[in-house]
């Protein structure tokens, strides 16, 4: 298999182990730059072994004047350096090509598996979401972002001209779940739009998105266009502390706690894409030939990437239709997956001791029942501070949602576990209720064939990517829809046009007046 690539400098296949740690580097004001202190906890999450040098960056004031260093105008806007997205579209075509060759291809796959193991597939199509997002934006693409708009005046040369203007310095935070594609789409459309961002991704993954930067650079984006940050989060939010009079938007996504801490800070001017119980409900039309499709998209939605999608499947709510048939072979399914393949793999987030203080409390709930799963794996040896957990599901009674059990069982736990409640005709008003309940509106399916009953559910609920069908699931790539959460204004979009100009830009209008000098301008106030 190949190694790495040109612009690489770090070599996921042969370079990354315990005798020689791969090492990452900030970038500070176009320059690439090591650190005094360097993180001894990021170690390999499938054996332990310290395989990166990743920067624990404590001098942050060098940072601070790198974001005061760009105007609230930004780096471009329609009537300053337009040239710049030309350039940017041009960036975009060069990488996308790059992309698409295999040796690269390969190298961010493997890279991507190496510091959040998960299947080749999951990772592959990480990388190939990327390219295609690059694809679409490449060319004229960047410059069709800041479109605007003219509206006639009131007299003669008189005219209103709307125009999509950016925010300046921004700050754009990102979580170890996709660590190429999210950092990757949200910083490219913090820069279509004329920002400048300095960005901070999880230390755990951070050296996918430093390289895919070195990609960036190599194929003729400016070097000063961007500061990337390796810190931990507390220094993270003294830098953000610190610049709040400077930085016009953080676009964080993660922990909804960290998300309203941030907002808090920020007085609101933020973008989020916080936590998400998502939710899927398997309507009344069952339908024999799509039963097998309906249990293996479930299985996928609840475990690929061990659970750890932002969209990944929290509650499912099965009509009694469906109930008997579809559960055992879920059951069945989610029994396939292996750390071999690592089709189930190291929970990044929650250790397996938290995993099973959670199981142990849901369980617990009247009417609990365990479906499958609800041990941690055997015979490996992911480190400690990460955890395992067998692909798990618990069926709860609807009563079990009601009153003070509410939060628990609707508590997401970032890993392969789902709840599983049944429901009849005469209930669905009470699964609505439970819905309108959940605080976070990310991902949802609304799994039927029934126009009406598609209707009820979707007129009832807010969620922002809501897939609807028989082919309806909860987890899917963004690069050709718009992903991100509703019912909340400062909710953060990636991945279309209108995401890009929603999240990172604002709107500025500019009224022409340079007509004819105008008759009885100067009549006194009382006549």
């Amino acid at each position: 298999m190949a190694g790495k690539p040109e612009f690489a400098t770090v070599d996921p296949f042969n370079g990354m182990t315990g005798k020689q740690p791969g090492r990452v580097q900030n970038l500070l004001a176009g320059q690439w730059q090591d650190s005094k202190s360097t993180r001894d906890d990021i170690v390999d999450p499938l054996n332990g072994e310290r395989f990166l040098t990743v920067p624990d960056t404590q001098s942050i004031a060098p940072f601070i004047d790198s974001v005061r260093r760009c105007p609230k105008s930004g780096l471009h806007n329609p009537l300053s350096n337009p040239d710049r997205y030309v350039m940017l579209g041009s960036v975009c075509a060069r990488a996308a090509a790059l992309l698409a060759q295999p040796d690269v291809e390969s190298y961010f796959t493997k890279l991507l598996q190496r510091v959040m193991p998960k299947s080749w597939g999951q990772c592959l199509g990480e990388v190939v979401v990327t390219r295609i997002f690059l694809e679409n934006f490449a060319g004229d693409g960047v410059r069709f972002l800041a479109r605007g708009f003219s509206n006639p005046g009131d007299h003669q040369g008189q005219e209103s001209r709307g125009y999509r203007w950016p925010f300046g310095p921004v700050a754009v935070i990102a979580p170890f779940n996709f660590p190429l594609e999210i950092p990757g789409l949200q910083v490219l459309g913090a820069l279509f739009m004329g920002n400048r961002p300095i960005v901070k991704v999880d230390s755990k993954v951070s050296v996918v998105f430093e390289q895919f930067l070195r990609l960036l650079i190599h194929c003729g984006l400016p070097a000063e266009d961007v500061d990337l940050i390796h810190c931990r989060g507390s220094k993270m939010g003294e830098l953000i502390e610190a610049s709040r009079d400077t930085l016009r938007l953080v676009q964080f996504t993660g922990s909804s706690n960290v998300a309203e801490h941030v907002a808090g800070v920020m007085g609101g001017r933020v973008r989020l894409e916080d936590a998400g119980f998502d939710w899927k409900v398997i309507g009344p039309d069952f339908d024999a030939p799509w039963l097998d499709y309906v249990a293996w998209q479930s299985d996928q939605d609840a475990y690929n990437a061990s659970g750890q999608k932002c969209s990944a499947q929290s509650i499912l709510f099965v009509h009694q239709n469906w109930h008997k048939a579809i559960l055992p072979k879920i059951k069945s399914l989610a029994a396939r997956r292996k750390l071999d393949d690592l089709t189930i793999g190291p929970v990044l987030s929650w250790t397996s001791d938290r995993m099973q203080q959670h199981i142990k409390a849901v369980s617990a709930l009247p009417g609990a029942q365990l479906l499958f799963g609800g041990k941690a794996l055997q015979g490996h040896s992911v480190p400690n501070c990460y955890g395992t957990l067998e692909p798990t599901a618990i069926e709860l009674p609807l009563a079990a949602l009601d009153g003070d059990h509410f939060e628990l069982a609707t508590t997401e736990l970032f890993g392969p576990f789902q709840v599983v409640v049944s429901y009849d005709d005469k209930s669905l008003p009470r699964v609505l209720s439970i819905l309108e309940r959940i605080s976070h509106h990310l991902t949802a399916a609304v799994v039927s064939n029934d126009v009406t009953f598609q209707n009820q559910v979707l007129a009832a609920t807010v969620n922002g990517t809501t897939y609807c069908g028989m082919r309806a699931r909860t987890t899917g790539a963004p690069q050709n829809h718009w992903f991100g959460p509703c019912g909340d204004p400062r909710g953060a979009g990636i991945g279309t046009p209108e995401a890009i100009i929603q999240t990172w830009s604002a709107h500025r209008e500019v009224i022409m007046d340079q007509g004819p000098l105008p008759g009885g301008w100067n009549v006194p106030a009382s006549a």
